[in-house]
């Protein structure tokens, strides 16, 4: 950072602060033996921060509970000394919804939880009940009071949290974002799927269903559109094919809330948000209900949006003044060293009770020819300083990041600063991304690292 824009520290005011953020951290193994300059550089970076982010993707637990019938993909668990390493590397505040939130049940997510508070974590995303899973948690720094929202727009049915009630408890799980998807037709291909709705006998099922609805519910979805199973069909009004994304009005309502709450309680407000949408067919963009809602939240009191989830990164808009980062990324990326998992997902690769770990790995990706491991860009990353001076966003740096493209998988998924070629790709791929955003970020060949331009 150069001299002119160093923030002149006030403790007091808590209004001048250094954030580092990450994305996934889908961490299985331990982070502490490990010494060499370019990870050692890159732990300076997050201890150094006044706050530092992470998405905590899996569970840390001794096995607690048990497989649910449906997980995120990889059943992700770790043991609970990987905590401390998450410490130890500098980490002060974790996200908790995402897709494996609920790979071991209620059980093994009680259990993280468990495991984090009885080493002081500060995390948010999950709890007992809606009103806790949806609920900021607090982290107070040298740098002012900060608040920490976390939710997920995919995840297995069943893994949201359920809402509490004076005679019966709410469900375990996470705070949801839900969105539905609307798909555009041309009108006469909206006629052809209703003749075809009819003779399948999908029209005398909705009938049967409205029989037991209230006539308002009926009038409200009828006026949505066509529905055709899970779909949602409407006439596009210029005879295109489309698809759009609206985020759910309760989750969106209920999340907005709570962030405004948060702004008043908190000097920084930092809302996480796990995706995997996109906006089809561009899957380096986010889906157009996640930039609405990312928008929104900046416009409710949150200082920055975090966005993690497709495991690459995707593009950075500046909204108001405050950073959106709709995907972050891979910052750790082991999900090939899993010590057990269950039958199901053997059964999904057609493998056998007495199949071993290594060879549902290699069924799964065909001996590492497809898949993560196949694709250099879920193995490179970033790490991002944000600085903030008298409350104003100040600069954006983006530390390139590498998670071992091609290396085995005893070694992949363990991040260290880029270097060279390798570094300057990176950032030419992110400021790639941002460009749709009018988001400029330029390389500095010095430093190797990416600069945001706020001008």
């Amino acid at each position: 950072m150069s001299e002119e824009m160093n923030c002149s520290y006030s403790q007091s005011e808590g209004r001048d602060a250094t954030i580092a953020l990450t994305g996934d951290s889908l961490i299985t193994r331990r982070l502490r033996p490990y010494r060499e300059n370019s990870f050692m550089d890159m732990i300076s970076i997050i201890r150094n921060a006044d706050i530092s982010f992470t998405n905590l993707e899996g569970l840390l637990t001794n096995y607690d509970g048990v497989p649910a019938a449906s997980s995120g993909g990889t059943y992700v668990v770790g043991e609970p000394v990987i905590a401390d390493d998450l410490k130890w590397a500098g980490f002060n505040l974790y996200a908790r919804a995402n897709n494996h939130s609920m790979d071991w049940s209620h059980g093994g997510l009680l259990a993280t939880s468990e495991q984090l508070d009885r080493r002081n974590m500060v995390h948010a995303g999950v709890g007992p009940n809606l009103a806790l899973a949806r609920a900021p948690a607090y982290l107070d720094t040298a740098a002012g009071r900060v608040a920490l929202l976390s939710a997920s727009s995919t995840f297995p049915d069943g893994a949201q949290a359920g809402r509490q009630r004076a005679d019966l408890p709410g469900r375990p799980g996470l705070n949801p974002l839900r969105y539905r998807r609307i798909l555009e037709l041309p009108k006469s291909e909206l006629r052809h799927l209703k003749r075809m709705s009819k003779k399948m006998g999908f029209e005398k099922m909705k009938e049967a269903w409205d029989k037991m609805r209230p006539k308002a519910l009926q009038k409200q979805q009828d006026d949505e559109g066509f529905r055709f199973g899970s779909q949602h069909f409407v006439p596009s009004s210029d005879g295109e094919y489309r698809v759009r994304t609206e985020v759910n009005p309760g989750d969106l309502k209920g999340n907005l809330e709570a962030i405004r709450g948060a702004s008043r309680q908190a000097d920084w407000v930092i809302f996480s948000i796990h995706s995997h949408e996109f906006q089809m067919p561009r899957r380096r963009q986010p889906a157009g209900f996640l930039r609405d809602f990312s928008r929104q939240a900046i416009e409710a009191g949150a200082d920055m949006v975090v966005g993690h989830g497709p495991h690459y990164l995707k593009g950075i808009e500046i909204h108001r003044g405050r950073p959106i980062f709709y995907s972050l990324g891979n910052f750790i990326f082991q999900n090939e060293t899993v010590a057990f998992l269950p039958q199901e997902i053997y059964d999904r690769y057609n493998l056998e009770p007495g199949n071993r770990p290594d060879e549902l790995y290699d069924a799964r990706t065909d001996q590492g020819k497809s898949g993560f491991p196949a694709d250099a860009k879920f193995w490179r990353s970033v790490l991002v300083e944000v600085t903030f001076c008298e409350a104003q966003l100040n600069e954006i740096t983006y530390h390139p990041v590498t998670l071992g493209h091609k290396r085995p998988r005893s070694r992949r998924g363990r991040p260290v600063l880029a270097q060279g070629k390798l570094a300057r790709e990176i950032i030419c791929e992110i400021a790639a991304l941002s460009e749709p955003f009018d988001t400029e970020i330029s390389w500095d060949q010095a430093s190797e690292t990416g600069l945001t331009n706020l001008s």
